[in-house]
C-alpha cells in the first residue's frame, strides 16, 4: 500500500464511484447512476487511482477492465458499502406490496417438507413476492453464499455447523449465520414385501443387502457408511442418485434398500408402498438448519424471510410412520 494513502482523508465518496465504475464497467452508465456527469467521474477514478497507487480499470475495446488489485478491493468496498446502507438506511419491508425474488438453494427432500407451507404464506401475506428454488448440490454451502448465488441454504450441514462452532468459540469473527428450523432423523426404507419386511432388521441383514444411496456428489460413499466402517462393516451400494424422490421411487419397485430422512417419507406421495425400519445402529439425527451470510442480518426482506421459514411446519414430521418398527 502507498505510504501516502491515509484513510482519514480518504473521500469515501471515492469508493461509492468506484463500485458503480466496476458494477457498470462503463464510466457513461456509472456516472448516470451516480447522477454525476462523466469528467467528475474520471475525476474521482483518478484520485482513487493516485490514492491507491494502481490503475484499477483498464480500457478494453468498449468497456475496462479491471486490475487485479481492484478485483481483490471490490468484494470488500461493496459489503461495506451494503452495510453502511442497511445501518443508516434501513428501509421498510411491507411484504403485501414488495416484488423481492429470494434464491433458496435446498434439496428435494427438504423442498418437499417446507415449499408447500412457503407458498401459502405468500398466497396470504406477499402475493408479489417469487421464490427460485435451485438444487443443493453440497453439504457446505458456504461458497454458495458468499458468492450470493442464494439468498438461504437449507438443509443438513453437520460439519459446517461444528465448524461455525468452533470459530464462534475461539473467538473469531464468523462470517454466517443459522438457525435450527426442523429436527428428523434416517431411517432404513424398503418396498411392502421386501424379503426383509417381515423379518427383524438385524446388522447382517443389512449389511448383506444391495443398496441405493442418496448422494450430491456422486461419490459412493456416506455418513451411513462412516457408521458402518466404525464397526468395521461395510454395505453393497450398487446404485447412486442424487435426489430422494427418486431413491424413493426406485426403492419402491425393487429389492433395494435406501436411508431416507423419516419425515420425507409421507412427502413422497407413496409411502403406502414402502415400509420403514430402524436402521440396526447407531446415526446422528437430522438438524435441519438455514444458513445464511452474515452481510444480510440486518437487511429488512431477508429478515422477514427468516421470520417465515421458522413459521414452517414440515409436512411430515409430526405424522409417524405407522410402518416403523
Amino acid at each position: 500500500m502507498p505510504e501516502q494513502l491515509n484513510f482519514r482523508t480518504l473521500d469515501l465518496n471515492l469508493l461509492r464511484v468506484f463500485n458503480e465504475v466496476m458494477t457498470e464497467r462503463s464510466l457513461t452508465k456509472a456516472a448516470s447512476k451516480l447522477a454525476l456527469t462523466q469528467p467528475a467521474v474520471s475525476n474521482a477514478l483518478r484520485r482513487l487511482r493516485e490514492a491507491l497507487g494502481d490503475e484499477l480499470l483498464r480500457r478494453n475495446g468498449q468497456g475496462l477492465e479491471p486490475t487485479p488489485r481492484a478485483m481483490a478491493l471490490w468484494p470488500a468496498v461493496q459489503q461495506a458499502l451494503r452495510q453502511l446502507q442497511e445501518t443508516l438506511v434501513p428501509g421498510h419491508f411491507a411484504p403485501g406490496e414488495a416484488t423481492t425474488t429470494f434464491v433458496l438453494a435446498m434439496a428435494d427432500a427438504t423442498a418437499a417438507e417446507l415449499i408447500p407451507g412457503l407458498v401459502q404464506v405468500l398466497d396470504q401475506e406477499a402475493p408479489g413476492v417469487s421464490i427460485r428454488v435451485v438444487p443443493l448440490t453440497t453439504r457446505d454451502p458456504r461458497r454458495l453464499l458468499d458468492e450470493e448465488g442464494a439468498d438461504l441454504a437449507v438443509g443438513y450441514f453437520p460439519a459446517v455447523m461444528a465448524g461455525l462452532t468452533a470459530q464462534a468459540q475461539a473467538g473469531e469473527t464468523v462470517p454466517y449465520e443459522h438457525q435450527r428450523l426442523y429436527l428428523s432423523r434416517y431411517v432404513c426404507v424398503m418396498r411392502r414385501g421386501h424379503p426383509l419386511a417381515e423379518q427383524e432388521l438385524t446388522l447382517e441383514r443389512y449389511c448383506a443387502a444391495r443398496h441405493l444411496l442418496v448422494t450430491f456428489s456422486g461419490r459412493p460413499w456416506g455418513f451411513i457408511d462412516e457408521a458402518l466402517q466404525g464397526l468395521g462393516l461395510r454395505r453393497n451400494i450398487v446404485l447412486t442418485v442424487n435426489q430422494f424422490f427418486t431413491a424413493g421411487r426406485v426403492v419402491a419397485g425393487s429389492n433395494l434398500l435406501t436411508v431416507l430422512p423419516q419425515h420425507f417419507v409421507n412427502a413422497t406421495g407413496i409411502a403406502d408402498h414402502l415400509v420403514l425400519r430402524e436402521l440396526p445402529f447407531a446415526v446422528p439425527a437430522i438438524h435441519v438448519d438455514a444458513l445464511w451470510h452474515r452481510r444480510l442480518r440486518h437487511h429488512p426482506a431477508h429478515t422477514w424471510l427468516r421470520g417465515v421459514m421458522t413459521r414452517l411446519p414440515p409436512q411430515g414430521v409430526a405424522a409417524p410412520s405407522p410402518s416403523l418398527s
